[in-house]
């Protein structure tokens, strides 16, 4: 049974791990996402080559990857064990999905931040948080046009309102596995956190000085 479930675990991190923002970049416009600002294959980055629909594009489907890796893996759990997979493994399946993209083994463990990829897991193991999450991370970059503080903040709030409507988070152990992606999340912000409390955070569509 131990078996079944690495091997499981397994796929989540591989579908995580396929690196969106570098493909698209390096097939579109022939770069390496690597060598562009801040060097991340996040979404945010993707918009420093000036192609906002690429941006648009990696965020879609690093969303859509996350979300297909919980419900693949779901899925497999069922087909192999004939019982529905229930949320405290889907989180473990959630955490491989985003170790997945934030240490994809084809670039050499360096990728995103996970943004996108976590809110793909969180809607599927609670669509109602996910998208409040999502609010107030919309809401903190219209209103600060900081996108860190934004995914910091919309991270931080989900496994509280995930508490809300999901009773069966509302344990200890739930609830504690549940953390694990938001504080990832958060962990890969730290450079980011240190120029937020700095003053030199780079604010959403501002231009750098040369």
């Amino acid at each position: 049974m131990s078996y079944h479930i690495l091997w499981i675990l397994l796929v989540a991190y591989l579908v995580g791990s396929f690196p969106t923002g570098y493909v698209l970049v390096r097939l579109f416009l022939h770069k390496d996402i690597r060598d562009i600002g801040s060097g991340n294959i996040g979404t945010t980055n993707v918009i420093r080559t000036g192609a906002k629909g690429l941006g648009a594009a990696t965020f879609i489907l690093d969303i859509c990857k996350g979300s297909l890796a919980v419900l693949l893996c779901d899925y497999l759990v069922g087909h192999t064990y004939g019982v529905c997979c229930n949320h405290r493994f889907s989180m473990f399946i959630a955490l491989a999905a985003v170790l997945g993209h934030v240490f994809p083994v084809w670039l050499g463990f360096k990728g995103g931040k996970g943004v996108a990829t976590g809110f793909g897991v969180f809607v599927v193991i609670s669509p109602w948080a996910a998208l409040a999450a999502f609010g107030i991370f919309a809401l903190t970059i219209l209103i600060t046009r900081y996108v860190s503080l934004g995914s910091i903040l919309g991270s931080a709030s989900f496994p509280f309102l995930a508490f809300i409507w999901v009773p069966s988070l509302r344990s200890p152990m739930n609830f504690s596995i549940l953390c694990a992606v938001p504080l990832l999340l958060i962990f890969k912000h730290h450079e980011n956190i240190v120029r937020l409390l700095n003053g030199t955070e780079s604010k959403f569509g501002a231009k750098k000085s040369a």
